[in-house]
Parts: structure tokens; sequence; C-alpha cells
């Protein structure tokens, strides 16, 4: 949108050679994703222009489980780091959720009681273990974002930005993510890789937040059917040596 201001376009009248020049502009950010946003405007008749979706045919990076894991350990524990880094860094590397999900976050998600903290990504909450509700806790009682100095009201996000009631933006989240040691993209396929094989699909998508195809892609990639694993199951002879309460 900045660059249509810049050369007096706008979404209704830009065409589709101006958006061919754009995307082999130097100074185009954010290519990879803006063909969600050009197709969505499309839709909903915005504009003429088009961008053919890609076929997803699984992750492009190595997935380095052991890598995810010794993040998290570190960002669990590391008391010099800062909580909201560490908090917004754990969400990434254990629930997979983006950069842009994670900044829109806010204090209304979370609900904190005296035994448990509660995090709502999808229709269906997540109940954070320790140290990372305690992460929680402490991030829900202390933003301290530029946005909230001076301000009447508290800011309604749980990761405030630099301008008054808005919430920090995904290029600053990510630029500190990186500064952790944390490529986004791969740490989340690697994160969804190693849900896909635990979790049906149905209750991923309803607990992080992502679309049922999504994550049935990523089941069917990490060989985590579970109707295939349930089939499997039933047919299974039963032993006779087994008390009929632990067949379960």
């Amino acid at each position: 949108m900045n660059w249509l201001r810049s050369h007096d376009l706008a979404l209704s009248t830009c065409r589709q050679a101006d958006l061919d020049r754009w995307l082999t502009d130097d100074s185009a950010t954010y290519r990879n994703i803006a063909g969600h946003f050009i197709r969505w405007a499309r839709t909903n008749k915005l504009t003429t222009v088009h961008v053919p979706a890609l076929r997803w045919n699984g992750p492009t990076q190595p997935l380095d489980e052991q890598h995810r894991w010794d993040v998290a350990r570190r960002l669990l524990h590391d008391d010099a780091l800062k909580t909201e880094d560490r908090l917004a860094s754990l969400l990434l590397l254990l629930y997979a959720q983006r950069p842009a999900s994670i900044s829109r976050l806010t204090v209304e998600d979370i609900d904190a009681h005296a035994h448990e903290v509660r995090l709502h990504l999808g229709h269906s909450p997540i109940q954070l273990p320790e140290p990372v509700a305690t992460l929680a806790r402490a991030v829900l009682a202390n933003r301290k974002g530029h946005a909230t100095i001076g301000a009447l009201t508290p800011s309604p996000w749980l990761f405030p930005g630099g301008q008054p009631g808005r919430p920090i933006s995904t290029g600053q989240l990510t630029q500190r993510l990186n500064q952790l040691g944390i490529r986004p993209n791969q740490a989340r396929s690697t994160a969804l890789f190693q849900l896909a094989t635990e979790i049906p699909a149905a209750i991923l998508a309803r607990t992080l937040g992502i679309h049922t195809d999504v994550a049935i892609a990523w089941q069917r990639l990490s060989a985590g059917d579970w109707a295939t694993y349930a089939a499997e199951v039933s047919q299974r002879p039963i032993r006779t040596d087994q008390h009929p309460a632990s067949n379960t």
C-alpha cells in the first residue's frame, strides 16, 4: 500500500503491470504473504490484479526439533531476558503461533486465575503449564510498552507497540525473535510438525487457531494420520492376559 501511494496509485487503479513491477522492486517487502492480501482484495472486488495461489508441498527448510527444544529451555529459565520476549518466543516455539498472530493478542485473550492460566488462541482455550503460566502472569501485570506511557487507560494489547493504541508490529516482533536466535518460519514449521504427530487435526485447529485444512495437511505430512491409527488399533487382537480395565 505504501508503494502504491508513492506511485499515485490505489488498489482500485492498480493494474497487473503495476503489481508485477512492485514484485520485482528491490524495496518490496512481505512478497510471500502479499499474495494472500491480493487474493482477498480481488475476492472482495477491491482490485482486478491477481496473484495465483501456490500449492503447498510441506516445509521448505530443515526441521530441527533439537534446536527448538534447546531454545525453548533457555527461554523458560533465563531470567536475564525480557519477560515479554520470552513469552512471545515460547508462543511460537510451543504453540506454533505466527508473529502476526502473537502481536495481535490482547489482555482479554488471557484468563489468569489463582490456580491456572488459560490462553485463547482458537475456539478452545489452552491451559498454560508452568513456568509459561508465570511468564504470562508477569507480562499481563507489567505491560510497559511505549504505547502505555502517558495513556489515560491501559493498553488492551498484550504486547504494546511504539505508537499509542497500537500493538507491536510484526516486523519489530520478528526482529526481536531473530535476536534470540529464532527464525519464525522454520521454528513454526518444526512446532507444527511435532504437534501434528501428537494431536488430532480437529483439536489442533480449535486450540491453535489454524484452519482445519492446514492442520490436516501437517498431520499427513508428519504421518500422524489419526483415522488410520484408530482403524489399526481397532484391528489389533485383544490380549487375554490383560485385565479388562487396562484395555482402554
